[in-house]
C-alpha cells in the first residue's frame, strides 16, 4: 500500500511573521540579560569593598582593645605610650616591619599576656599602606611583630583609594601621649577598579580595654 506524502510547507508570509515575532521577543530579553549582568557586576564590586571593610574593622577593633604597654620597672606599673603615628619600620618605640616597608600609618603595641610580667614580650601591630606585588592596587597591610621580629603580614583591604588620613583620637588626649586615649578611629576609603562612582568611605572606631 502506498502512503501519500504531505507536501504542504510554510508560506513566505508565515516565515516573515515568525521573524518579526522573534525579534519582538528577543529585544526585551536581551535588554533584561544585559541589565542583569551589569547589576551582578555592581553587586560583586560592592560586596568586595564591604568585605575588606569588615576584615579591617575586625582586626582594628581587636588591636585597639589590646593597646597597653606597661612600665614594669616601677610600681604601680603604669601604662606608657603605646601608639605611634607615621612610624618607620626600623625605628621608634616598637620597630616592626621588613626592610623597605613604608612608614606605618599607625602602630599599636601591647604586652603579650602569655609572657612573664617582669620582662614581657611586646607585640606591635603596624597598619601600612603599600602597593601590591604586581603594582596594580594599593593595599592596607597589618604587620605584627614580637619584640621587633615580624610574625605575620596580612592584607586587610585591597584597592585603598588615595592616602588614608592619620588615625584620630578624642580631645584632649592625643594618640601618642599618656594617658592613653580611650578610643581610636581610622578612616578607610576603598574603591574597586570597576567602580565608576565614589569610593566607599567608612570611619572605624574602637575602644581600648586596659585602664
Amino acid at each position: 500500500m502506498q502512503l501519500k506524502r504531505d507536501d504542504r510547507g510554510v508560506t513566505l508570509i508565515e516565515v516573515l511573521v515568525s521573524v518579526v515575532i522573534l525579534g519582538i521577543i528577543i529585544a526585551p530579553l536581551s535588554a533584561a540579560l544585559i541589565a542583569f549582568l551589569r547589576n551582578t557586576d555592581d553587586t560583586t564590586r560592592r560586596m568586595d569593598e564591604s568585605h575588606d571593610v569588615q576584615i579591617t574593622a575586625a582586626y582594628f577593633t581587636q588591636d585597639v582593645q589590646a593597646i597597653g604597654v606597661r612600665d614594669w620597672s616601677t610600681s604601680p606599673y603604669r601604662l606608657r605610650q603605646s601608639i605611634e603615628l607615621n612610624a618607620p619600620f626600623n625605628s621608634g618605640l616598637y620597630p616592626c616591619g621588613a626592610t623597605g616597608t613604608p612608614n606605618a600609618l599607625v602602630r599599636f603595641a601591647w604586652d603579650d599576656p602569655r609572657s612573664a610580667a617582669a620582662n614581657p614580650v611586646v607585640i606591635a601591630a603596624s597598619y601600612v599602606v603599600m602597593p601590591s606585588t604586581d603594582g596594580l592596587e594599593q593595599q592596607l597591610h597589618r604587620i605584627t611583630c614580637a619584640d621587633g621580629v615580624v610574625q605575620s603580614d596580612v592584607v586587610l583591604a585591597h584597592n585603598v583609594d588615595g592616602v588614608l588620613s592619620p588615625p584620630g583620637c578624642p580631645t584632649p588626649a592625643d594618640c601618642t601621649t599618656v594617658p592613653l586615649p580611650q578610643t581610636v578611629s581610622l578612616q578607610l576609603n576603598i574603591k574597586d577598579p570597576g567602580n565608576t562612582g565614589a569610593a566607599l568611605a567608612v570611619t572605624l572606631t574602637a575602644q581600648r580595654r586596659q585602664t
